[in-house]
């Protein structure tokens, strides 16, 4: 933005510098030739005068000392033509005139007096030359011509064009330091809304911006910024205080339920064992949610626990903490592939999100099928790779399995909320991770955790 801007006010300014230099550099280069014109057109008329007295008398003794002394000052060269046209030897020297002047000469000759040189560019003329008619009685006797190098007007036009050139350059570096500050000043508060809104990404909820400076329009947008951040902390530290709040005190009613459960238990008849299992497992999936919401409350607040993980051992541990809850439905868990990978990452973070997954795929399993578990290293990634053999999802709502509260339109009779893969989703993405599912060959889905390998040891 900032190079925007100094281009915005630096373009009207360059152009604006332009335009007054280049009007004031012509309007120089004409004044200089228009004075030197003059000055000349002085001189011409003064030898018209001696040369009117030199051609009526027939002598020109008198005109070729002041020529001499003229063209030795000023490097002109006066030329004096009669009524015939045929110039005069002054100082013993013979004058040739070019086509150009001996127009002028006829013109001269015929009683009309030259006009004056209109002024041009300083190089695209090497002589200036001015011709006047000599006149007695009313009768043209001759023409004096006088021809003058431009060297000395071209000079002084290249001098003043210097120093407009100096005056430009200096003009536009203080126009540039100007227009730097100006987009500083304007940008400063720009700047310091995007480093409180960095700030907040990376869970800095207290960042905010101490002073407005800036116009007045950008300071009401840091007073707006400042109000708006305030109200998404104490939004946030509401839902995570409702997050933690539940999650405790739910705990107790219901670790309190359990064993009022096993109490029970102890005195009904075994016909009703395979209900109190099932209440048994219920329970325990309610205090797996209700770890799985403290998880999800811990990695939104603040920066991951990140330190070197052994990802195939967490995958080992985690394969056989389920498999004896798996066994009970049925389910057999194999845990396999490479071990020793190694990975920097938050492990309380993944093995969350691993227990949503595993609990899906066991869920989901038919009696007697298999859940395999693996962790795996890519060239891009680690990944835990979950596969398992249940019916599986239709490919078209392959896509809206991390969607919150999403159910698929065959498992409607399977107990759930639909939250585990949007809760493991989430997770993941708190330590720049990923989920992906995809169909598996031979039925069921593959599950994939995956952690950027940006990260890995």
């Amino acid at each position: 933005m900032r190079r925007r801007l100094v281009i915005v006010f630096l373009i009207p300014l360059l152009g604006v510098l332009v335009l007054l230099g280049g009007g004031y550099a012509w309007s120089s280069a004409q004044s200089v030739q228009q004075t030197f014109f003059a000055e000349n057109a002085g001189d011409l008329s003064y030898f018209v005068t001696s040369a009117r007295q030199a051609l009526s008398t027939g002598n020109s003794l008198v005109l070729e000392s002041e020529v001499v002394r003229y063209e030795e000052l000023y490097g002109a060269r006066i030329t004096v033509v009669d009524r015939t046209g045929i110039p005069w030897e002054l100082n013993g020297r013979e004058s040739r005139l070019d086509e150009e002047t001996l127009a002028q000469v006829s013109l001269a000759l015929s009683g009309r007096r030259g006009e004056t040189p209109q002024a041009v560019l300083p190089w695209s003329a090497e002589e200036m030359t001015l011709v006047e008619p000599v006149f007695t009685d009313g009768d043209v006797i001759g023409a004096v011509v006088l021809t003058q190098s431009m060297a000395a007007p071209r000079g002084e036009i290249v001098r003043h064009w210097g120093w407009l050139a100096v005056i430009a350059v200096l003009g536009t570096g203080a126009g540039v330091l100007v227009v730097l500050r100006l987009a500083r000043w304007v940008l400063r508060p720009v700047q310091r809304v995007d480093e409180a809104m960095a700030a907040i990404e990376h869970g800095d909820m207290d960042a905010r911006i101490d002073d407005a400076t800036g116009p007045p329009e950008l300071q009401r947008m840091i007073v707006v910024f400042n109000n708006m951040a305030a109200e998404i902390e104490r939004v946030l530290a509401r839902q995570q205080e409702f997050t933690l709040n539940a999650s405790h005190e739910l705990r107790n009613p219901l670790n309190a339920l359990l064993m009022r459960v096993e109490m029970l238990a102890t005195g009904l008849p075994e016909s009703w064992d395979e209900d109190i299992e099932a209440t048994r497992e219920e329970g325990r999936r309610l205090v797996r949610i209700l770890d799985t919401l403290l998880s999800l409350s811990k990695s939104g607040h603040g920066d991951p626990t990140v330190r070197a993980v052994d990802v195939s051992e967490l995958v080992a541990k985690r394969g056989e903490a389920w498999r004896e809850v798996a066994a009970r439905s049925g389910v057999r868990i194999l845990v396999h592939g490479a071990s020793g990978i190694v990975c920097a990452t938050d492990a309380f973070v993944v093995e969350s999100a691993l227990d949503a997954i595993l609990d899906n795929a066991v869920k989901f399993s038919p009696t007697g099928g298999l859940v395999e578990l693996a962790a795996e290293r890519t060239d891009e990634s680690v990944c835990i790779v979950v596969r398992d053999h249940g019916p599986g999802v239709p490919a078209a709502e392959l896509e809206s399995m991390t969607d919150r509260f999403w159910r698929s339109s065959g498992t409607q009779n399977v107990p759930g909320s639909g939250l585990g893969l949007a809760i493991a989703t989430d997770l993941l993405a708190s330590i720049d991770g990923g989920l992906e599912i995809e169909e598996a060959s031979g039925g069921g889905l593959r599950v994939i955790l995956r952690v950027h390998r940006e990260a890995a040891l």
